[in-house]
């Protein structure tokens, strides 16, 4: 069975526009074409098509998925490459949340030091939210 992009963007669910970009990624091989010049899809298309669908959903970047379709196209067993992209991408999100964690810890220091000068009836010119919380063991400078 074949479909045109409309249908196998809708049958998947993902705009055309998406196989399109996919496509001039390498992500697809180019689509057969009718006569009239519309690209045409069939249920192997559709398989790839779900695939990369459901690799944008875990976060991997077009790069990664391509490699991973590359290695498959090679005759390779993929799963190996996929857990260690999936590790590494998991390691980049336990960063972040680290990241993050201090940063928060920055704001409520930053929150509370606020709210004791505005206690007080400190007045400043420039806001001392900013200025008076000490950087150390928060968010790194960037």
């Amino acid at each position: 069975m074949t479909m045109t992009i409309g249908d196998a963007a809708t049958t998947v669910g993902v705009s055309a526009k998406a196989v399109r970009l996919w496509e001039s990624k390498g992500l697809l091989p180019p689509a057969r074409r009718t006569h009239a010049g519309y690209r045409l899809y069939d249920d192997e298309d559709l398989h790839v098509l779900r695939f990369i669908r459901q690799a944008k959903a875990l976060d991997l970047t077009l790069e990664e998925i391509r490699e991973v379709l590359d290695l498959q196209r090679g005759g390779a067993v993929t799963c190996t490459r996929v857990v260690s992209l999936l590790d590494a991408h998991i390691t980049q999100i336990d960063d972040t949340i680290r990241e993050l964690t201090g940063l928060r810890q920055v704001l409520d220091r930053a929150r509370r030091a606020a709210e004791e000068h505005h206690q007080r009836g400190e007045q400043t010119v420039i806001c001392r939210i900013i200025e008076s919380v000490p950087l150390d063991g928060g968010a790194g400078e960037g």
